[in-house]
C-alpha cells in the first residue's frame, strides 16, 4: 500500500498546515487594505472568495489529519479519500485561475501607474503556493486510491 504522503500522515499534514499558512495569508494580504478600488476588479473578489474556500476546506482536513496521527486509526475508506482527492483538485484550480487573474490585473494596474500593487502580487504568490500543494495532495492521494478500491 503507498503511504508516501497520503492522507493521515505527517507529511500529509504538513502539506495541510502548508495549504492553511499560504491561503490564509493570501486572504490576509488581500482583505487588510485601505483601496475603495480593491472591490472594483472581479479577479479580487474572486481569489478572496477561493481562498475563503480553501482555508477552512484547508483547516478540516489538517485536524481530521491530526487526529488521525494522535490515534493511529486511518480512515482508509474510499469514498472519504475519493471526496478529499475531488476537493483537493477542484480548489488546487480555482485557486491557481485565482492567482493568475490577480497577477494579470496587478501587472495591468502597474502598467497604469499604480505604485500599490505589490500586496496583490505577493497574495497572488501565496495562493499559487496554497494551490501548488493542494494539487500535490491530490496527487498523492489519488495513488492511494486504487489500493483502497481493491479491499
Amino acid at each position: 500500500m503507498v503511504r508516501t504522503a497520503s492522507f493521515g500522515t505527517s507529511s500529509s499534514f504538513v502539506l495541510r498546515l502548508g495549504q492553511t499558512l499560504f491561503s490564509s495569508a493570501s486572504l490576509l494580504f488581500m482583505c487588510f487594505n485601505d483601496d475603495e478600488d480593491f472591490y472594483a476588479y472581479t479577479a479580487f473578489c474572486y481569489l478572496v472568495t477561493v481562498m475563503g474556500l480553501v482555508t477552512p476546506w484547508s483547516v478540516t482536513l489538517a485536524l481530521m489529519e491530526a487526529y488521525s496521527i494522535i490515534l493511529q486509526q486511518l480512515p482508509m475508506q474510499a469514498t472519504v479519500i475519493s471526496v478529499i482527492v475531488a476537493g483537493d483538485f477542484v480548489l488546487s484550480f480555482l485557486s491557481l485561475g485565482g492567482a493568475c487573474s490577480t497577477v494579470s490585473v496587478a501587472v495591468r494596474l502597474i502598467g497604469a501607474g499604480e505604485k500599490q500593487c505589490d500586496r496583490y502580487k505577493l497574495s497572488a504568490t501565496m495562493a499559487f503556493l496554497s494551490s501548488f500543494l493542494s494539487f500535490a495532495s491530490t496527487l498523492f492521494n489519488f495513488r492511494l486510491l486504487p489500493s483502497l478500491m481493491s479491499q
